[in-house]
């Protein structure tokens, strides 16, 4: 029972990859630190998660996020807690492509808006850096809670 567990996961994780690649090649041209952001993270697409590593290989949220801005000249510490105090605070309902999205309370998960209620991240231990369609529930317990602009 724990191989065809393993299997189904697998094979959803080799779905999910599939169409957030889809989701990358077809995204549309946004522009200035944010454009640049976006596209470094849509690069890794596939990649694994670890937790710790800041690329270019493997990623853990943090490390995609700090790397993606860094690509775009803006220097973020490896850590989504010290990542949600830097930055212009948004508005929870006024989010725009390349706004930093946080998650739990105490905050522990990061990931790169991209508009449409999508975000691109490294989700967890077992899986790869993608694109969900729905940010604010993609965590499960883990509520949105803040966001950043740069």
């Amino acid at each position: 029972d724990r191989a065809r567990l393993a299997a189904l996961a697998a094979a959803q994780e080799d779905a999910d990859v599939a169409s957030s690649k889809a989701y990358a090649s077809s995204a549309g041209a946004i522009s200035g630190r944010a454009g640049i952001a976006i596209k470094y993270a849509l690069k890794q697409i596939g990649d694994r998660y670890v937790f710790g590593s800041a690329g270019t290989v493997t990623w853990d949220c943090s490390g995609l996020t700090m790397r993606a801005y860094q690509a775009a000249g803006v220097s973020l510490p490896h850590s989504s807690a010290a990542q949600s105090r830097y930055g212009r605070k948004v508005s929870l309902n006024a989010l725009k492509p390349g706004d930093l999205i946080f998650f739990g309370r105490p905050i522990s998960h990061v990931g790169i808006y991209l508009g449409g209620g999508k975000m691109v991240h490294a989700p967890r231990s077992g899986s790869r850096v993608k694109v969900v369609s729905d940010a604010r529930h993609s965590m499960g317990r883990k509520a949105l809670v803040a966001a950043r602009r740069f």
